[in-house]
């Protein structure tokens, strides 16, 4: 071996030897950066033949300058090939081509979710058209090709490897095949179509879509509120069948007709320091109830402005929540407890007493469907529960101790629960919302004790009503971490779709009324305003009888 290495052949091998191992050395340095200790010499990629770049918060320069500053320092250019093109795939060019959202996930988390925008209806009409479109292309009733018949093994048999079978093959429709054109003389004909999609398709798309219907966004009336509560245990606002607003300001309570926008006092405590937590009035009527912070309860004649009875220390505090059935008022208070009087007896004793909640009574709530009996009362309380109590439940107690237990106690709410409607258009159902750690709307069927619905609003709910032209309810909103806040929005039920979502109050809106005709809703808020809105249609009016020409009355001789 010796001469081998003596010859020139050797001598040429090592030096093609000496300039690799300094090569090697000039690709470390080029790449390596500064030294290291604890970096030895820079691994290259197998693969693409080239050395895994270092990361860095500097501005970095170009890749023309790099590579000249490189062959500068060098003397000749290194160039690195690869066998492939990486293409960068930034969020910035996937938004742009609306491969993706732009500034959030596709697909928003649980937590995070938004109140749904009125434009939900329309996407989900679309969405709808597009679904039955897709299931008729996909699969239709009579396809245009049929697939190549496959036998099955029988169960029990074991399986086989095919042999002599061609994988891609086709074949010419024949006669029997029942997608071939049967009618090439009819120029309706489906082969001669140049729409891509099939004739059901094309007559869904063209028949006409279901009208949505508009709500106006905007008041079209704001009065001004001033000191009017911004708590949530209160109920201030109420309107009458005889088209009177009735409000609580403070230590005052005051009227607004809808007919002369007048506005009258009607009681004022301002010596007394009495403060008013709730107002309601009776069903049919112009008797008004008027619950205290200091636990008092009086009733007035608003047509009259005359005082009709009062009940002292009606509770041991505030009453914050008031529901009439006929000649029936109930009471709900920070006292925990529920009481029903007859306004009609002369004494103040009540008689019911019921307890169902540990903490202050918020909601109150009757049964008063035209075709359903009025004998279901829900209660709310701050202590996130739901109590459904039936008045019939015994006969009128004698004591004042006796206490009745709920019918039906409902514990699926986390919050408080101040907001809650009876349906008007089905029987026993009771939509109840939950507050700011809960932010559902639920729906109960108070005949089985079963829960029907549940929401995600996404914020706050303080109150609740529904429609009585349309099968429609009304929440009002507050706070929300995550969603827009103190919204009045519009659901369809049973689908829970939102119709409309309006916003103007810049507090949270407590406070919401129905007009007696059911095409207005009026809302309050700590921002000390009271604002109007045309949320529904009018109610659609029964077509009039033919008069019959048996009705001997009516005719004149």
């Amino acid at each position: 071996m010796s001469h081998i290495n003596n010859s020139p052949f050797g001598k040429r091998l090592r030096s093609v030897g000496n300039k690799a191992l300094e090569g090697d050395a000039d690709e470390e340095e080029l790449f390596q950066g500064p030294p290291s200790p604890t970096r030895g010499r820079t691994r290259s990629n197998p693969i693409f033949g080239v050395a895994p770049p270092t990361f860095s918060l500097e501005t970095h320069t170009s890749q023309g300058e790099s590579r000249n500053a490189s062959s500068s320092s060098h003397g000749s250019p290194r160039r690195d090939y690869g066998d492939r093109y990486l293409p960068s795939r930034d969020d910035g060019i996937r938004a742009s081509y609306n491969l993706m959202e732009a500034g959030g996930p596709s697909t928003p988390s649980r937590t995070s979710r938004m109140i749904p925008s009125e434009s939900d209806a329309i996407r989900e009409q679309s969405n709808e058209i597009f679904a039955t479109v897709l299931h008729s292309e996909v699969t239709p009733a009579s396809p245009r090709a049929t697939s190549p018949i496959r036998r099955t093994p029988f169960p029990g048999s074991a399986p086989t490897t095919p042999t002599r079978q061609r994988l891609f093959t086709y074949n010419t429709p024949t006669h029997s095949n029942p997608g071939t054109p049967t009618n090439l003389d009819a120029p309706t004909d489906e082969a001669y179509s140049r729409s891509p999609v099939r004739a059901e398709s094309r007559r869904l798309l063209d028949s006409p879509r279901r009208q949505l219907r508009s709500v106006c966004k905007t008041p079209y009336r704001v009065l001004d509120a001033p000191e009017l509560a911004d708590d949530f245990y209160l109920n201030l606002v109420d309107w009458s069948t005889t088209n009177t607003l009735g409000v609580g300001l403070g230590c005052s309570v005051y009227l607004w007709s809808a007919q002369t926008a007048a506005v009258n006092q009607l009681c004022n405590f301002h010596d007394s320091g009495d403060t008013v937590s709730s107002i309601s009035w009776v069903q049919k009527g112009s008797t008004l109830a008027v619950g205290f912070v200091s636990g008092h309860l009086r009733i007035y004649d608003a047509a009259t402005v005359a005082l009709l009875r009062t009940y002292e220390n009606a509770h041991t505090n505030r009453i914050g929540a008031l529901s009439w059935n006929q000649h029936v008022l109930t009471s709900g208070a920070r006292d925990k407890m529920i009481y029903c009087r007859d306004v009609r007896e002369p004494g103040s004793r009540p008689f019911r007493r019921w307890a169902g909640h540990r903490q202050e009574v918020c909601g109150l709530t009757w049964n008063k469907a035209e075709n359903t009996d009025s004998a279901l009362l829900g209660s709310g309380g701050n202590d996130n529960k739901v109590c459904i109590w039936d008045i019939r439940g015994s006969a009128r107690v004698q004591g004042p101790d006796t206490i009745e237990a709920p019918l039906f106690k409902f514990h699926e709410h986390t919050a408080a629960v101040r907001g809650m409607a009876w349906n008007p258009h089905v029987a026993n159902v009771l939509a109840t919302g939950g507050g700011t750690e809960d932010k559902m709307i639920r729906f109960w069927n108070t005949q089985t004790g079963s829960l029907l619905h549940e929401l995600n609003t996404g914020s706050q709910v303080c109150n609740l009503t529904w429609s009585l032209t349309t099968h429609e309810l009304v929440s009002t909103h507050g706070f929300s971490a995550t969603a827009p806040q103190n919204q009045i929005c519009i659901w369809k039920y049973p689908s829970l779709s939102m119709v409309a979502s309006l916003t103007g109050h810049t507090h949270r809106v407590l406070y919401l009324a129905r007009s007696p005709d059911g095409e207005t809703i009026v809302t309050g808020a700590g921002d000390e305003t009271l604002r109007f809105w045309s949320a529904f249609p009018k109610k659609e009016e029964k077509a009039t009888k033919r008069e019959s020409r048996l009705d001997y009355t009516k005719l004149i001789r």
